[in-house]
């Protein structure tokens, strides 16, 4: 995860130029484009770290069709984008989903999520994706009634997680990263998966089997089919395998089933859709609201291709008519990176 991840204290409004929702490859070169033209944004995203779906669903998965790279794998891609945008020192705010927005009467926005967060800004670049990344409920009985005290499908405070019996499911990245990461602040910590194999990075699977190995946590092969609690909150699993049934002592469970994608509250925004896309124009890739913009696979028009590459184009044509509208009185010339010198010392070249 980066360094310029923002904390939020509560009741704090952040004032910013722009706010993009969502930190997939097209939100992150829009931070390039608009940082040209000294741009300010702040990214708001669901997941809880930058890349939205190259970095969650292929991380590895190699991907043919960027310029000038004959192949670059989903995380690679997500890397040399960061890299591109450090000069910007755009800040982002993980683990939040937008929830509101209201224009204001000076025209501007705000902004909350639900953390509290707001966000004061002059446009809003709308760059989910398909739409915001929302957990998978695994199928088990009764899980609604323990939802929001004792069941969390993501891990907003890890403090939050300190001296309980700490019981996290599924095979995945989120799911290993999580284990090594809260397994120094749980009483107990039990990773449940239903086979001995995982779709994690390799040095992640290492490190949890020489955690069971240390004796520091457990890790049972089967799947939790039962809930055991009163009131909202779990006393313990009873975890289902070939053997039987094993119950754990369980105060908090975290199930890492993967992601499903949701338009999300932009519904009810008021913008036009086509589709369940938001529609926008080419020439800005505004939406039918003024000031909110729509880039990426989110967005529709005539003739609409899916791809990354369409997206940094949108970026592009969207900044320009964004810098007019943080800088109403300022004279947006376009320029060259390769021949102008003001952009090359933005990106500390020269």
């Amino acid at each position: 995860m980066p360094d310029m991840v923002s904390g939020v204290q509560p009741g704090e409004t952040i004032e910013t130029d722009v706010v993009i929702i969502g930190a997939g490859p097209v939100g992150l070169f829009a931070v390039f484009e608009l940082g040209l033209l000294d741009v300010k944004a702040h990214l708001i995203d669901i997941l809880d770290r930058p890349g939205g779906q190259c970095a969650e669903l292929y991380p590895e998965k190699p991907i043919y069709d960027i310029p000038a790279w004959p192949e670059i794998s989903g995380q690679g891609l997500v890397d040399q984008l960061m890299e591109q945008i450090e000069p910007f020192g755009a800040e982002f705010h993980f683990q939040q989903m937008v929830t509101g927005l209201e224009r204001q009467p000076d025209g501007r926005f705000v902004i909350e999520t639900d953390t509290g967060a707001r966000f004061l800004c002059k446009a809003v670049v709308i760059a989910a994706g398909g739409g915001s990344f929302q957990p998978k409920r695994p199928p088990i009985a009764g899980i609604e009634a323990y939802e929001g005290t004792s069941v969390a499908y993501s891990v907003r405070q890890m403090e939050a997680f300190r001296g309980h019996d700490l019981v996290i499911v599924g095979g995945g990245d989120s799911a290993l990263d999580w284990t090594i990461n809260l397994q120094p602040l749980a009483r107990s910590l039990t990773l449940v998966h239903r086979r001995d194999e995982f779709r994690a990075a390799p040095d992640s699977v290492n490190k949890m089997r020489a955690l069971v190995e240390q004796g520091a946590m457990r890790f049972e092969l089967g799947q939790v089919s039962q809930l055991k609690g009163e009131d909202g909150q779990l006393t313990s699993v009873v975890v289902k395998n070939r053997d039987g049934e094993t119950e754990l002592t369980c105060s908090r469970l975290l199930p890492f089933f993967g992601l499903t994608m949701k338009l999300g509250p932009v519904a009810e925004w008021g913008l036009n859709l086509h589709e369940n896309l938001i529609e926008v124009d080419t020439e800005k890739f505004e939406t039918s609201q003024e000031g909110i913009f729509a880039i990426g696979d989110i967005n529709w028009y005539p003739g609409k291709l899916k791809l990354i590459l369409s997206g940094f184009h949108e970026a592009a044509l969207m900044s320009q008519a964004v810098g007019r509208i943080v800088f109403p009185d300022k004279r947006i010339v376009f320029q060259y990176t390769t021949s102008s010198s003001s952009l090359q010392k933005k990106l500390g070249v020269l």
